[in-house]
């Protein structure tokens, strides 16, 4: 089936050490690394009552803090200029603000109405968000349970009561921002995981094939409560012990959580160019697949992957020859990256010398944002004729050796 050819016409981002996709270029081009310590007061408990040694999980355990965080955010929003009173936005949880100041910013980058003077039925918004708690839920629900208490129970120093909208942090956002920029086209949140941008994008996609919508934005927030998270991939073995995202290192231990939101603005490629749009790049096909009853979240399946990729190159009528840059999902875990390999080594067969990289050396594991942002950072390299390198890796996979692929470094 044909797929007719989508236009990047914005884009915006809320990641570590980067607010904008310009900061997000000269980080990736300087090498840099946004992993660092959790901020002090980033699980509201004394950070020694968790962190425990390396080794076997116990239970509400935490063997690494460190992770890609969002950093000096607060200095650059503005709250006001939304269709949503200023008090309210600051109100909320970081995830909305991020989530507000991403689309617009978005919208503003395409050079569009940002909000709409008025209703725009032909513009919705796709958002990838986690079913997770966030910070402020999680502060909702410590303030609801002290309040229930008996009298005489100690409260932490400084508890208020948060908004009560903090209680609906998955698919709440989604609905506030297009309320807030007059998006009156679908707007609706989803849950695909580590996939979820890259879904958000096909569903915008859908969204201007079939005629329902003009503009679309799409993209993902990550802002799951840090505590949570740490925990979480600590029980499932997933975090790095050492606290380093090394993607393709032979000896990468495991992933390091990221936090951000990073999103683009889509239109149908004719239309772009009729309005004469500045088209930052051509969304020619996409692949979606998954594992079935094969592999497993940690183990991910190669035929699943390798489904995925046939169908987009098939959709956008490419073969891997006509390719000169890859930017992989790669996210430290050893299993996982030599997975993806393996997938793209089978469809890249007969190729040599591919270059690839992963934004996650650079930021952690950003979940929820990665591919968009992943996106973006393939943007800049169309827009400089630059392949951008990934950090230095001193012993890459062994996978890689013999694969048609090269680390760019």
């Amino acid at each position: 089936m044909r797929f007719e050819p989508i236009a990047i016409v914005g884009q915006s981002c809320v990641l570590p050490g980067a607010l904008d996709p310009a900061d997000l270029w000269d980080l990736v081009m300087q090498g840099r690394s946004m992993v660092a310590p959790a901020p002090d007061d980033a699980w509201r408990i004394d950070k020694a009552r968790v962190l425990s040694a390396p080794g076997a999980y116990t239970q509400d355990r935490a063997w690494s803090d460190h992770g890609g965080y969002v950093r000096d955010f607060a200095e650059r929003f503005d709250p006001t200029g939304f269709l949503l009173p200023a008090d309210e936005i600051l109100a909320l949880d970081p995830l909305f603000q991020w989530t507000l100041y991403g689309v617009r910013e978005a919208l503003r980058s395409a050079g569009l109405p940002a909000p709409f003077a008025t209703a725009n039925a032909r513009a919705g918004l796709v958002l990838g968000n986690l079913s997770y708690p966030t910070a402020g839920l999680v502060q909702f629900a410590e303030a609801t349970w002290f309040a229930a208490q008996e009298a005489g129970v100690p409260r932490p120093p400084g508890m208020t009561a948060p908004d009560s909208r903090n209680r609906f942090s998955s698919g709440l956002p989604a609905h506030l921002a297009a309320q807030a920029l007059n998006l009156g086209g679908d707007a609706f949140a989803l849950d695909a995981a580590c996939a979820s941008s890259l879904y958000a994008i096909k569903l915008a996609c859908d969204r201007l094939h079939d005629g329902r919508a003009d503009v679309m934005v799409a993209g993902a927030v990550n802002r799951t409560d840090d505590l949570f998270i740490h925990i979480g991939f600590c029980a499932l073995q997933a975090m790095s012990r050492r606290g380093e995202s090394r993607p393709f290192a032979a000896d990468a231990d495991g992933l390091v959580p990221g936090e951000g939101a990073a999103f683009v603005v889509l239109k149908r490629l004719d239309d772009a160019v009729a309005a004469g749009d500045a088209i930052l790049g051509v969304i020619r096909g996409i692949g979606l697949s998954n594992d079935g009853n094969a592999g497993g979240f940690l183990s991910p399946s190669a035929a699943g992957q390798v489904r995925a990729l046939e169908a987009a190159y098939a959709a956008a009528g490419l073969a891997p020859a006509d390719i000169s840059l890859l930017e992989c999902h790669a996210t430290g875990t050893a299993v996982g990256d030599a997975t993806e390999i393996e997938s793209a080594g089978q469809l890249f067969h007969g190729q040599a010398g591919v270059p690839i990289g992963s934004l996650k050396a650079n930021l952690g594991h950003l979940i929820t944002a990665a591919g968009a942002a992943g996106l973006i950072k393939v943007l800049g390299a169309l827009r400089t004729g630059i392949r951008p390198p990934s950090r230095p890796v001193e012993t890459p996979l062994a996978a890689l050796a013999g694969s048609p692929f090269r680390l760019l470094q």
